[in-house]
């Protein structure tokens, strides 16, 4: 008998998830606000950097936490922490320290939820079907950056980034409210079992692999999720709005209808085009003269994402025990702030000093390079580790 995905816990998840995304997804227009306030496009590139340098510092004890003492409480406190810092946006003013503090103790929150309800639904979801649910709970991640922009853009044409930074606070809330009836989830341990530990985690060669390719995704990434309001509002081309509804569109449709193409044909074998797909999309937007260029950008970039990330989640929530999937899990979304921490700043001064285009050439460009080297990287280790099984049995 097939084994039950969507339980009560899956949906409620599910549903928190969605809001935390839409709370954040918001803030894809903050570049456009720091650059209100005078920011420039290296300035703003270091301001998101601050919020991956807090993020990624909190991530051991984070799965320490999650490891040691179950996921809700990383959920709840995460939850009233991200509402709090969501709204001290409102008290932004200027380019002083205080953007920094705030920028700061949101990604601590941000990186809590992320953290946390990506590790809940992975527990929860059953084995025999886990390519199939963590596709599915992506799409909660995936809706709120194309819901995100077109409310955004809404938002701003009628009102201004109070209201947005107001609307942001709301999603944080709902967060909150959906969270609170979340049963605990524990790993199950054999007697005497105990964690390993976030470290020893993280070094566990057949993992390696995994965090280089997870990390080179989110740095390229970079290239639109912080800076696309300013591609936009620079160029003229189109809107945030066009580029992410194309972008959700293309890989929620990918996820729903052709989510079984992983597990049926291999999982790189669908990893790798899609990863062209997506270099595919940054060479367009490097080169679109309309708003024609940037739908297709974000079409492109969506069908790219829409197996990239669920297949590399995957690769990990097999490859971890489940002792230490709260460790492993945090380390893997740490790897979407390293990315941001790294991208932001260099992709900011490509931009500032060559331009758009240049910049998104680059990104196509390392991203495929990244791709190589861990295709050859990864089949070593996985054929080592097949050879020293096969020499104990």
């Amino acid at each position: 008998m097939t084994e039950r995905l969507f339980t009560r816990p899956f949906l409620l998840v599910s549903v928190a998830n969605f809001t935390s995304g839409m709370s954040y997804a918001l803030f894809l227009h903050l570049s456009g606000y720091l650059a209100e306030l005078g920011a420039t496009d290296t300035q703003i590139g270091l301001i998101y950097a601050a919020t991956a340098v807090a993020s990624i510092a909190m991530r051991p004890l984070i799965g320490t936490v999650m490891d040691r003492h179950g996921r809700r409480p990383v959920i709840i406190v995460g939850g009233v922490l991200n509402i709090v810092f969501v709204l001290l946006y409102l008290s932004v003013s200027t380019l002083g320290p205080w953007v920094y503090v705030v920028r700061i103790g949101h990604g601590v929150a941000e990186a809590m939820l992320f953290s946390a309800l990506f590790t809940y639904a992975a527990d929860i979801i059953p084995a025999s079907r886990r390519s199939q649910g963590i596709a599915l709970f992506g799409v909660t991640g995936l809706l709120p950056i194309g819901v995100a922009g077109i409310v955004g853009d809404y938002v701003l044409s009628v009102a201004g980034f109070t209201e947005l930074f107001l609307t942001a606070g709301g999603f944080a809330i709902l967060t909150l409210l959906f969270s609170i009836p979340l049963p605990e989830r524990r790993p199950e341990l054999t007697p005497g079992e105990i964690p390993r530990g976030f470290w020893r985690i993280v070094t566990e060669r057949n993992l390696l692999p995994i965090w280089w390719m997870i990390g080179s995704f989110s740095t390229v990434l970079t290239a639109y999720f912080v800076f696309i309001r300013r591609y936009v509002d620079d160029t003229g081309f189109g809107s945030v709005g066009l580029f992410f509804s194309m972008y959700v569109a293309v890989a929620i449709a990918e996820r729903v209808f052709l989510g079984w193409l992983p597990d049926r044909m291999g999982r790189k074998r669908v990893l790798y085009p899609s990863i062209v797909v997506l270099i595919a999309g940054f060479f367009v937007l490097a080169g679109a003269s309309s708003w024609v260029g940037v739908a297709i950008a974000g079409a492109l970039c969506g069908a790219g994402h829409g197996f990239i990330f669920p297949i590399l989640t995957t690769l990990l929530v097999d490859r971890a025990p489940d002792s230490d999937r709260g460790s492993a899990m945090s380390f893997f979304t740490a790897m979407l702030d390293v990315g941001t921490l790294i991208g932001g700043p260099i992709l900011g001064m490509i931009i500032d000093t060559a331009g758009w285009g240049p910049m998104y050439v680059t990104a196509g460009v390392a991203l495929g390079v990244a791709t190589v080297i861990f295709a050859r990287w990864d089949n070593r280790v996985m054929s080592e580790d097949a050879a020293g099984t096969f020499a104990h049995q």
